[in-house]
């Protein structure tokens, strides 16, 4: 898949930093039309992640031998300027500081410009949400800007089954609502 090299900013509306005076409209690599919110959707908050995306030895479900199996990401959100936001974990879930979550389920996927090293961009829809915060009505979550994440070349092998890697993650998450 080819990637454009032109940057493209993403405008957030002035309806949005009502509710969230520090959102600051990224720069957003061009995209796939695959990975783009859905129409009328608006940038309410982005968040900058950190953290591991955690892997499993384990049995492939197809009975062809032991694989490294994704299990959840764990890491902390903050915004552009390093204000604490929240965290993410399994789900995929994000927690803000205010209590408020939103879970999510891959729509689309692609790979990022650094396959070999980097996890892929995704679009993600809301599968529920939770609390009165800034995620209860985020409606869309979009995944860009990652580094690392990638399960190294290490062999899972039958005598290290049950074993697992944390693999060290960053990201970029917009939320739309």
């Amino acid at each position: 898949m080819r990637f454009a090299s032109a940057l493209i900013p993403v405008v957030a509306l002035a309806a949005c930093a009502s509710t969230s005076p520090s959102v600051v409209a990224p720069v957003v690599p061009a995209l796939t039309a695959s990975l783009q919110p859905p129409a009328g959707q608006v940038l309410v908050t982005q968040a900058l992640a950190s953290g591991v995306q955690i892997y499993d030895c384990a049995a492939k479900a197809d009975g062809s031998g032991p694989a490294w199996i994704f299990r959840a990401p764990e890491a902390t959100l903050v915004s552009r300027t390093g204000k604490p936001l929240g965290t993410h974990y399994a789900g995929p879930t994000w927690e803000a500081l205010d209590g408020s979550k939103v879970v999510g389920q891959v729509k689309a996927s692609t790979p990022s410009p650094a396959p070999a090293t980097a996890i892929p961009w995704l679009l993600l829809s809301a599968k529920s949400n939770s609390g009165a915060g800034v995620f209860a009505d985020v409606r869309s979550i979009l995944r860009i800007s990652t580094e690392d994440g990638v399960v190294p070349d290490s062999p899972c092998t039958a005598d290290i089954l049950g074993a697992s890697l944390q693999v060290f993650y960053k990201a970029t998450y917009l939320f739309y609502r």
